[in-house]
């Protein structure tokens, strides 16, 4: 019998041990979000529109890799490995289905310190006369992607470990202001990288602390060198590509396919700088000789990673911090969620990887992202098959780009940052909804475009943790309301609106008096309308805390939870109670969830009122989840107020935008919220239609 018994044991152990296939497949979706959206592709709905993105974001990854492949510091053909094989992984284990994967120029720019540091342009002169047989490079130019490729391998690296240590539930940390002020400074780091190539100067490399004003120092030192023939060539460019894109936005609507203006421009400019000859003629520096084909795989130097190891952790988080705002704002865009783990290990494989395959460190950029958007890009195969257009270039095209003016290449680099630079507009924004977020925005970008972005990044966070902790303690506590007196309240206004229904129609107000629990910030009540042909549930939920960019996250998910909870009879009403008992949200029926309570939102007619009595202080973040709420609630058929709000509050709900000024959402107190609610033109129309 001992030995039955544990023969079973065995095989019960095994069992509840052993991983089911569904487990598996389960798993297996979420760590490849391919398997997830590829076999629900409608062939005849996305792959005109994504094929359509995919070649004019193949002309931006090659213009871009050419460009930020030299911002690097290293040779442009590296630059075209970068715009390939990133996007190739991203596509397989990102979650951002309008994200672009490459070369980004901040990345770049990062890189391009180790690659100066470690491989001076004074050492060009030892190693010019070495060919490797390699692509035909020089052993220097080997040398400068193997720094590159070893600070996109480290970078990766640390980027994988912050999978494992699942820190991407730290991203709340990352306020929107921040993300803002630190993308923006990165793109006036790029455009300053640009200007000896749009002014024709010959500069020599400037980094480090003050580096910024450094350069245009320089520039304005050496302002009689500036190249006439540069110059003019680059304002057209900026002209005509402004011109094109503008039109382009307003009339993408009537027009099926947008003119390709970048890809033109390239083709017209080294048309005519290669009949006239403008290299030699006026000194005009153009790309250069662009090798075809792809090398086979190398390690990174492995014994040089201690020493880029500043660079690789500015990689690491500076390129996931800009991709997770792009990635983040397209799930909200077009209404799908992102894992912000799962995006920590997509750009930690789409750096190690590439790094064997001579490519610079990689991240996703806001101007590619935007102009998937712009071409109507549907899934992730819009960046697969830029690929495509990518490895035709390597092989084939790659050479014919000699000719190419620099002075071209990096007017269409700034003017493709276009919307990053213009998040200057956010600033009074900032300053209607919370001026302490725009002084850390203001501060943020100072320190970035002073220092580095990674610096900028780190300030910007310290400073915002560091203000809230200020706040916090100053913080009015709330008093407890009586809940017989809300009862009472509620009754005698709800009395008053329905004293002259008849009797079928009169409504009864049920409130579920209770305790908050330790620690709560939310509490809610439900009142719930006697049965009627159209029935309403009104759920009263009251904020307890003050709402920032600390629980702002939390907040949602759980109001969230509450509104959409599962009605299901069969449910036991311990698994219903659970999914109020967290550190935000809170019931006040003692901890049970009661059955009409209980009701989801999208089966019934529902309202919801949020008690903002409690709302002390808040700050650019909580106040746009309040508006995302709003908005979320409006596009489900539930209507959302706001009682006992403050005036400034209310001033910042009303500047943020976006939302339905037509019909009043903000009200002195609950009862009178409640009581616009039952006196609801709709409502009474149903009404009158259950009489019929």
């Amino acid at each position: 019998m001992t030995g039955a018994k544990r023969k079973k044991r065995n095989v019960l152990w095994r069992k509840m041990h052993t991983p089911h296939r569904e487990d598996i497949k389960q798993w297996c979706k979420r760590r490849l979000p391919i398997l997830e959206w590829a076999p629900q592709y409608n062939l005849k709905e996305n792959l005109l529109p994504d094929t359509v993105s995919g070649v004019m974001l193949a002309v931006q990854q090659v213009t871009q890799g050419l460009s930020f492949a030299m911002l690097s510091s290293v040779h442009p053909v590296f630059g075209l490995y970068g715009s390939l094989f990133p996007a190739i992984i991203y596509a397989v284990f990102g979650m951002g289905r309008h994200v672009a994967t490459g070369t980004f120029g901040l990345t770049s720019l990062i890189s391009a310190n180790a690659v100066e540091r470690l491989v001076p342009q004074s050492s060009r002169n030892l190693t010019t006369q070495n060919y490797s047989s390699v692509l035909g490079l020089s052993e220097f130019e080997l040398q400068r992607i193997g720094v590159a490729a070893a600070v996109s391998f480290l970078g990766g690296v640390i980027q994988l470990v912050m999978f494992v240590l699942q820190l991407g539930s730290a991203t709340f940390l990352l306020t929107e202001p921040v993300i803002s002020a630190m993308t923006t400074g990165a793109a006036t780091h790029v455009v300053t990288s640009q200007v000896k190539y749009l002014l024709g100067i010959k500069m020599p490399y400037i980094s480090g602390p003050l580096g910024f004003f450094y350069i245009y120092a320089y520039v304005f030192e050496n302002i009689k060198s500036v190249q006439l023939e540069a110059l003019l060539l680059s304002l057209l460019s900026i002209i005509v590509l402004v011109l094109v894109k503008e039109l382009n936005e307003q009339f993408k609507r009537k027009i099926k396919v947008v003119l390709p203006v970048d890809l033109v421009l390239i083709i017209a400019a080294s048309f005519a700088c290669y009949c006239t000859n403008m290299e030699n003629t006026y000194g005009l520096e153009v790309v250069g000789h662009i090798p075809s084909g792809i090398p086979p795989p190398r390690a990174p130097p492995m014994n040089i990673l201690s020493a880029v190891l500043t660079e690789a952790f500015g990689v690491a988080l500076v390129g996931y911090v800009a991709s997770l705002a792009l990635a983040q704002g397209s799930a909200k865009k077009f209404k799908y969620s992102v894992d912000d783990n799962q995006e920590f290990l997509a750009h930690g494989l789409s750096n190690v990887i590439p790094s064997f395959l001579f490519c610079i460190p990689s991240a996703a950029a806001m101007g590619r992202t935007a102009g998937l958007y712009s071409t109507g890009s549907k899934t992730q195969v819009a960046c697969l098959i830029s690929c495509i257009f990518i490895l035709i270039v390597i092989y084939a095209i790659g050479p014919l780009l000699y000719w190419l003016p620099m002075c071209v290449l990096a007017s269409i680099i700034v003017v493709g940052l276009k919307g990053m630079l213009i998040q200057f507009r956010d600033l009074k924004k900032y300053w209607n909804v919370d001026k302490i977020d725009w002084g850390i925005w203001i501060s943020t970008y100072i320190f970035t475009i002073c220092f580095a972005a990674n610096v900028g990044l780190l300030f910007g966070v310290v400073c915002t943790i560091a203000i809230v902790l200020g706040r916090f303690p100053r913080a009015k506590t709330l008093s407890i309301t009586d809940m017989k007196e809300m009862e009472l309240k509620v009754k005698t206004e709800m009395h008053d609106n329905t004293e002259n229904w008849p009797p079928s129609k009169r409504t009864n107000v049920k409130v579920f008096p209770g305790g908050l629990k330790t620690g709560s910030n939310v509490r809610s009540l439900s009142v719930t309308p006697g049965r009627m042909e159209t029935s309403q549930q009104i759920k009263i939920i009251s904020i307890n805390n003050p709402l920032v960019f600390l629980n702002a996250k939390k907040f949602s998910a759980d109001l969230m939870k509450i509104i959409l909870k599962d009605s299901d009879s069969s449910q036991p009403l311990d698994d219903v109670s659970k999914c109020e008992q967290n550190t935000l949200l809170s019931s006040l029926s003692n901890g049970n969830c009661n059955e009409e309570a209980s009701q989801p939102c999208s089966r019934e007619k529902c309202s919801l009122v949020l008690n903002c009595s409690g709302l002390t202080f808040f700050d650019y973040t909580g106040v746009s989840t309040l508006a995302e709420l709003y908005l979320d609630c409006k596009s489900r058929s539930v209507d959302m107020f706001l009682a006992n709000c403050t005036e400034s509050l209310i001033k910042a709900m009303t500047n943020y935008g976006d939302l339905d000024t037509e019909k009043p959402i903000f009200f002195d107190s609950v009862p009178a919220a409640i009581s616009i609610i039952q006196s609801n033109k709709n409502w009474s129309k149903a009404s009158d239609h259950s009489e019929v």
